[in-house]
């Protein structure tokens, strides 16, 4: 028998930017309506999906300029607050947990939740420090988790992988992609021309403007559809890589067919969207992507690690390029506006629920196998 769960620490460096952060948000407002007393416990209190937290939710602010410097002030947290378990989010927020954990000495249990695949993550890093030392800090610490979580398949494998872990020892809950409210929002009154009738077919793509999410192969891919005018591309979301994009959209003469308006409400656009694209050389589990299936908009998607073809079924509720080749990404984009196909059955998303995924996550910081 597992002893119920009460009460929750869910530690990340910030709500803002990106998948992971979204689905922690919606995490621990499920987690808390199953009379779960649950603390989002941030780095620095600060992000977009502030807002998107449900009221039950205690926001804890670490004050701390970096993650890493978060440490002493979550190891004090611990000792004052004492929570049941600390399920704690990305890879910067699991070391520290793990530290802070052991110096607290509460006996709190300890589950880490890893969002992505992390062997392409390192190796791509910008900084040649956390090239050099992000694996070995993991291999040290991770280790003394009570329990590893990943968000798909292809994250445990990789996990298990540079981790030298016994198979089995990761789990695998995928991310509440899918919220209760997500059909709502998508139905919002969008006033934008370039979804009004008759205008031409709009691909989107959503998420953190990141070099990793090879948005510049899309807009090599999108270029001369772009340019006949037989479709329009939209891109919400960002980051570091907006100067190159908006460089590159200039010169490949886009600008009258490409906006790039930031950080706006995705869904009015994603449900109205001809083709849904993501371009990535590696993700976790990409959460828009889930939820354009959910919405029934076309989707194409790199197979990249990991998480897309577990998604997308090996290709049958949408269609998978190889990473990096804009000529095929192009062309299944192409063959998606001429043939969308039918829309994917409710079982596609059905272990994305954000129901199904509280459930499965709630029974995992019980301790339950």
């Amino acid at each position: 028998m597992t002893a119920p769960v009460r009460s929750v620490a869910l530690f990340l460096p910030h709500a803002g930017g990106g998948g992971a952060e979204r689905v922690g948000v919606t995490l621990a407002g499920a987690l808390a309506r199953r009379g779960v007393r649950v603390s989002l416990v941030l780095a620095r209190a600060e992000g977009e999906y502030l807002p998107l937290l449900d009221p039950a939710v205690e926001v804890v602010d670490l004050h701390a300029l970096r993650v890493l410097a978060a440490t002493p002030a979550l190891t004090w947290w611990l000792r004052s607050a004492r929570p049941d378990v600390l399920l704690a989010g990305l890879s910067h927020a699991n070391v520290v947990a793990v530290l802070a954990r052991a110096a607290a000495r509460t006996g709190t249990r300890l589950v880490l939740w890893e969002q992505n695949t992390l062997t392409p993550k390192v190796r791509m890093a910008r900084r040649a420090r956390t090239r050099l030392l992000m694996a070995p800090a993991m291999r040290a610490t991770y280790r003394a988790a009570d329990d590893l979580v990943a968000v798909s398949a292809g994250v445990a494998d990789d996990l298990t992988a540079v981790l030298s872990l016994p198979a089995g020892r990761v789990r695998v809950v995928a991310n509440p992609a899918v919220t209760a409210d997500l059909a709502r929002r998508a139905a919002k009154r969008l006033d934008d021309p370039w979804f009004a009738p008759g205008a031409p077919p709009v691909l989107l793509s959503v998420g953190r403007l990141e070099p990793h999410k090879r948005l510049d192969l899309l807009l090599d891919a999108a270029a001369p559809l772009v340019r006949d005018r037989a479709a329009r591309l939209l891109i919400l979301g960002e980051g570091v890589e907006r100067p190159a994009l908006e460089r590159r959209v200039a010169e490949l003469g886009l600008r009258a067919g490409v906006r790039m308006p930031g950080f706006v409400d995705p869904y009015p656009c994603m449900a109205r969207a001809a083709v849904y694209v993501l371009a990535s050389d590696h993700e976790g589990l990409p959460t828009a992507l889930i939820e354009a299936l959910a919405l029934g908009t076309p989707v194409v998607a790199t197979d990249c690690p990991s998480g897309p073809r577990e998604i997308l079924d090996g290709g049958r509720h949408g269609r998978l390029v190889p990473t990096g080749d804009a000529p095929a990404l192009r062309a299944a984009i192409r063959a998606t506006l001429a043939d969308p196909g039918p829309p994917p059955p409710p079982s596609a998303w059905a272990a994305y629920t954000e129901d199904a995924a509280a459930d499965q996550m709630l029974a995992v910081l019980a301790g339950a196998r």
